[in-house]
C-alpha cells in the first residue's frame, strides 16, 4: 500500500514538473514572439523617422538661403551645418548635413582617355597634404579610363584579375566614395583619411570641372588648389570666413590678392551638392538613411544617391 502511494506521488511530481516545464516554455515563446514583434515595429518606426529626417534635411537646405538673405554664398555658420535633433513620442531623429561642394571631386582628376589635367595636379597636392602617396592618382585614372594600359603607378584589369575574387577595371567614373575601396592601394585606412576631403559628385553629371566652395572647404583642400597657397594662407582663409563670408567681390584676405586670379576659376562661394544623414531611434532600434541632393538656390533636386541601413 505504501509502495503504491509512493509511486503515485512520484507520478504526480513528474506530471507537475512536466506541466511547469510546458508552462515555462509557453511563457518564454510568448515573450520571445512579443519581443520580436515589438522590435519589428520599433525598427519600422525608426526607418520611417530616418526617411522623414531626409525630408527634414531638405527643408533645412531650402530654409538656409532665406534665413541668411542671400543665395550668393553658403558657409559653415548656416543652419544646415549644425546637427539637428527632433524628439517625438515614438522616438527621435538626428539630421547631419555635409556640403559635398566643399570637397574635391576626384572624378574631375580623370579623363576617359587617361590624360592628366589641372585637376590631377590638385589631387596629387591633396594626397601629399594628407601624407598619402600622390601615385594613387594613377590608380584612379586607370580605373576610370577606357584603355587597359596601366600608368607607371596604376593598375588595370591585369592586376585586378589576380585578386580573389577577381574583377575588371571599371572604365567609367566613380559612382560612390566607397567604390574607391576596390582600387589598388586604397586601404580602409586610406579611405578614412580621404573621406572628409573627397567627393564623387558634381553640380551636374559627368562634368569635367567641379569648382570648390571656398567658404566650406577644409584647409587641406584649399591648400591643394594651387602651388602658391601655403598652409599659412589656407589658414588665413579659414580664419577670415569664420566671421565674413567670402564672395567674388569680397576677399580682403592678406596674401590672397596675388593668387586670386589663379584660383578664381576653380572656386565657387555657395554649395551645390549636399549629403544628408538622418538617424532614427525608437527604443533600442536604430535606422539610418543617407541621401545626396543638388541645390540651386532654394530648389533641391530629388536624391542622386540614396542608402538605408
Amino acid at each position: 500500500m505504501r509502495g503504491e502511494k509512493g509511486f503515485a506521488l512520484v507520478i504526480t511530481l513528474i506530471v507537475t514538473a512536466l506541466l511547469v516545464a510546458l508552462l515555462v516554455e509557453f511563457v518564454n515563446e510568448v515573450y520571445v514572439d512579443t519581443s520580436h514583434s515589438h522590435n519589428f515595429v520599433a525598427s519600422q518606426q525608426a526607418s520611417i523617422l530616418a526617411q522623414s529626417g531626409i525630408q527634414g534635411g531638405i527643408k533645412l537646405l531650402q530654409y538656409s538661403p532665406i534665413q541668411r538673405g542671400s543665395t550668393e554664398y553658403s558657409t559653415l555658420s548656416d543652419t544646415w551645418a549644425k546637427p539637428f535633433t527632433r524628439a517625438s513620442d515614438e522616438g527621435s531623429v538626428t539630421i547631419t548635413i555635409e556640403e559635398e561642394t566643399g570637397k574635391f571631386n576626384i572624378n574631375t582628376a580623370t579623363a576617359s582617355n587617361g590624360t592628366p589635367n589641372s585637376y590631377t595636379d590638385v589631387a596629387k597636392r591633396l594626397f601629399k597634404n594628407l601624407q598619402l602617396s600622390p601615385d594613387l592618382t594613377d590608380v584612379v585614372m586607370d580605373w576610370v579610363d577606357e584603355n587597359e594600359t596601366p600608368m607607371s603607378n596604376g593598375a588595370e584589369t591585369s592586376y585586378y584579375s589576380t585578386l580573389k575574387p577577381p574583377y575588371k577595371s571599371k572604365g567609367a567614373r566613380l559612382e560612390t566614395f566607397g567604390e574607391l575601396g576596390l582600387l589598388k592601394g586604397f586601404t580602409p585606412e586610406v579611405l578614412l583619411k580621404l573621406r572628409p576631403y573627397l567627393t564623387v559628385y558634381g553640380g551636374q553629371d559627368n562634368e569635367t570641372a567641379t569648382p570648390i566652395n571656398i567658404n566650406t572647404a577644409p584647409k587641406e583642400v584649399l591648400q591643394a588648389l594651387d602651388d602658391s597657397i601655403t598652409e599659412d594662407i589656407a589658414q588665413r582663409i579659414v580664419d577670415y570666413r569664420k566671421t565674413t563670408p567670402i564672395t567674388r567681390n569680397n576677399h580682403a584676405i592678406a596674401g590672397v590678392d596675388t593668387i586670386w586670379p589663379k584660383i578664381v576659376t576653380n572656386i565657387v562661394f555657395a554649395g551645390r551638392v549636399y549629403r544628408i544623414h538622418a538617424e532614427g531611434k525608437v527604443g533600442e532600434s536604430t535606422s539610418v538613411a543617407e541621401a545626396v541632393v543638388r541645390v540651386d538656390g532654394s530648389n533641391v533636386s530629388p536624391p542622386i544617391y540614396w542608402r538605408e541601413y
